[in-house]
């Protein structure tokens, strides 16, 4: 990273529903491409639980650092507004979802609902709706994000993850999409603290989920042996090379 910037104070709203946001949770196989779910996590309810929190605490503290910088480049076409607008979806979708309920599970996993979403992500749409919940969060978006994760990790809280809800892909556990969100909320935060030269500093149980639905992807598609070569020292891996 080429710097770190002194981080400026949260004050006011603010860091007052940050500190709302952060009470509110206690705290065999053939080579190839292969069946989905293989490298399946075996996680319980309550890991799942602190580790979407923990990724929503660092979303809100990381979202408090930008000061007057929301016009700044960040990712592709977004800037940091737009951005965390995206992230913010992260939230927004469980709490949208368990007012859906679903019938029946179409989905198991995390790792099936990325594999069905994959043509959804690539839209350009999703750049356009970035933008839009950028603009939703009103004049200050950082107290509009700490207020979005005040509401909804006490939603998550009370419930005991076998709630099936209706996500854009179909019905699913809320156990099961869950992590995805852990997932997105961890990697655009990611973003937002390299694209504020703040630093990577994600919270273990969320950085293990994480990795965990990284490595489900990698091996359910057979690009275990490149992911694993390239982690420990032996090669690269070829550019925009991802598992999603």
């Amino acid at each position: 990273m080429a710097g770190t910037v002194r981080a400026p104070a949260v004050t006011g709203r603010a860091e007052h529903l940050a500190g709302r946001a952060a009470s509110a949770v206690r705290s065999p196989s053939a080579p190839g491409r292969v069946g989905a779910s293989v490298a399946r996590m075996d996680v319980t309810w309550d890991d799942s639980r602190r580790a979407f929190a923990d990724a929503a605490r660092w979303f809100v503290r990381t979202a408090a650092l930008v000061g007057d910088r929301w016009s700044r480049p960040a990712l592709g076409e977004w800037d940091v507004r737009a951005l965390v607008g995206h992230t913010s979806r992260s939230l927004l979708t469980v709490e949208t979802y368990l007012a859906r309920p679903a019938m029946t599970v179409e989905l198991a996993s995390a790792g099936d609902y990325v594999r069905a979403t994959r043509a959804v992500a690539a839209d350009p749409a999703v750049a356009v709706r970035g933008r839009d919940a950028g603009a939703a969060l009103g004049g200050d978006p950082a107290a509009a994000v700490a207020e979005i994760a005040a509401r909804v990790l006490p939603l998550v809280e009370s419930r005991d993850g076998t709630e099936l809800l209706t996500t854009i892909a179909g019905g699913m556990r809320l156990a099961d999409y869950l992590p995805t969100r852990t997932f997105e909320l961890v990697v655009h935060t990611a973003d937002l603290a390299t694209a504020l030269e703040a630093p990577l500093d994600v919270p273990a149980t969320a950085a293990a989920q994480a990795l965990g639905l990284v490595a489900d992807l990698a091996v359910s598609d057979g690009l275990a042996g490149q992911v694993l070569l390239a982690l420990t020292g032996r090669t690269g891996l070829p550019a925009g090379f991802s598992v999603l």
